[in-house]
């Protein structure tokens, strides 16, 4: 991420995302500030705050693929969330610190499988160390596996023989015995008012309390294998460390893409016990513009997390935030309504395009099937008709109509193998023509 300049990150979100250039060259100076931030001397780094971004635009024009994507391409550690899913404090429901939690677990996760990565060879040896003693153990202590090795010793060329079997997969579906962590926990009482979170952290802490029974199962030498290996990786790998180094990621470099926050936007109606909107907004002001979130892995500070926010704004407006919020988001990106044009594009130029996908889908059932230049004219034809005749729900328009499209052939494909398909534009007519000039109809299917 480094060697990126912001041309270049927009070049990358290019090959997966059309059309939307101003909302690219926005996260694009986002990251690249914070890849200038690390650069800074200490003093002058911590008064650097993020620049926040909110991006209005209908829904399926690209604003979470965006986010997505270059979180992927910054390898930073990234949630998304919908801001609706939030209740104010004093209501039963997810409270606003959840996401810093959710969003440490991502970064540990990430740490974690990136050490093994690291020591994946070394594991593997010994796991298959401790496979071979269970397969071929020796006299003193135990009895050998059903159907190998003898009441001796194992000599060691019957060792190497047992692994070479094993390196071969022969053994897979042997049976084999080990001792795994009993993970049951006693049975406790729900405590009223305490959440699904709640009881969650309560479970985690008996689980690292308690002390760990182990229990004997029955498993596949294949199975066994992912176990034992999960195991050794365990040993070898130090979470005081993965988790440090998680949380310096979330607190430097984290990205969270909060939702649907025009659905915590505008003016209180009426008076009642229900839910205000604005106390959500409230709620998140503090995690939004700086505040330390105590998790289970430590406390975690939020200075410095890039926090992108999405809506549609079609009834509310961004003005309609409370003025706190607004600071706080100090980049405002509109997207624009996708056109006939930028369908096109969409079906054909992305690496992940939706033609691509479903040549790829039935081609493992020996299916050869192509798409005409005026096929995809005509499917972006359909789209954009449809979409300015019901709801204009962007881009997600094109996976119901090549569902509908494609749903013959989906079906048949497995009696189909060697067939060349070739879907042209009197074939896209010839299946949606009728939906599309029932108005009634093409509401409900597509």
């Amino acid at each position: 991420m480094d060697r990126l300049t912001p041309g270049q990150i927009v070049a990358e979100l290019d090959k997966y995302i059309i059309g939307q250039h101003a909302a690219k060259r926005a996260v694009a100076i986002a990251i690249r500030n914070r890849w200038r931030r690390q650069r800074l001397p200490p003093e002058l780094r911590d008064e650097v705050a993020p620049k926040n971004i909110i991006m209005i635009g209908p829904t399926g024009i690209g604003k979470t693929e965006i986010a997505r994507r270059l979180a992927k391409l910054a390898e930073a550690p990234f949630l998304k969330v919908e801001a609706s899913k939030f209740t104010e404090v004093g209501y039963v429901g997810r409270d606003v610190d959840s996401i810093i939690r959710d969003l440490v677990d991502i970064a540990v996760n990430m740490v974690k499988g990136e050490r093994t990565v690291v020591v994946a060879e070394r594991v593997a040896e010994l796991a298959e160390e401790r496979l071979l003693g269970l397969l071929v153990p020796p006299s003193s202590g135990g009895s050998p596996a059903v159907g190998f090795g003898t009441t001796e010793a194992a000599p060691h060329d019957t060792r190497e023989k047992f692994r070479k079997m094993l390196r071969d997969g022969k053994l897979d579906d042997r049976m084999v015995e080990i001792d795994v962590r009993d993970r049951a926990l006693p049975m406790i009482e729900v405590v009223p008012g305490a959440g699904v979170e709640g009881m969650d952290q309560l479970r985690e802490m008996l689980d690292n309390l308690l002390p760990h029974r182990m229990k004997r199962r029955s498993v596949k030498v294949k199975e066994a294998r992912r176990i034992l290996t999960q195991e050794e990786a365990q040993k070898l790998i130090d979470m005081d460390e993965v988790v440090a180094e998680a949380i310096r990621r979330v607190e430097d470099s984290g990205i969270v893409f909060l939702d649907e926050i025009d659905k915590i936007a505008g003016r209180e109606r009426g008076y009642g016990p229900d839910v205000s909107r604005e106390g959500v907004q409230r709620d998140l002001l503090p995690i939004v513009e700086g505040s330390t979130v105590s998790t289970k892995h430590g406390m975690v500070r939020t200075d410095h997390i890039l926090f992108i926010a999405a809506g549609a704004f079609h009834v509310s407006k961004p003005a309609d935030l409370i003025p706190e919020m607004q600071g706080r988001f100090p980049l405002r990106v509109e997207l624009k309504s996708l056109t006939k044009e930028d369908f096109v594009r969409i079906l054909t130029e992305p690496q992940n395009a939706l033609t691509r996908q479903y040549t790829a889908l039935l081609a493992t059932e020996g299916v050869d099937m192509s798409f005409t230049g005026d096929a995809i004219e005509e499917i972006a034809t359909i789209a954009t008709a449809v979409n300015q005749a019901t709801q204009n729900i962007g881009a997600r328009r094109l996976y119901t109509i090549m569902e509908r499209l494609l749903e013959d052939v989906s079906f048949e494909a497995p009696h189909m193998e060697g067939v060349k398909v070739e879907i042209n534009a009197g074939y896209v007519r010839e299946k949606l023509e009728d939906i599309i000039r029932d108005e009634d109809l093409s509401r409900y299917i597509l």
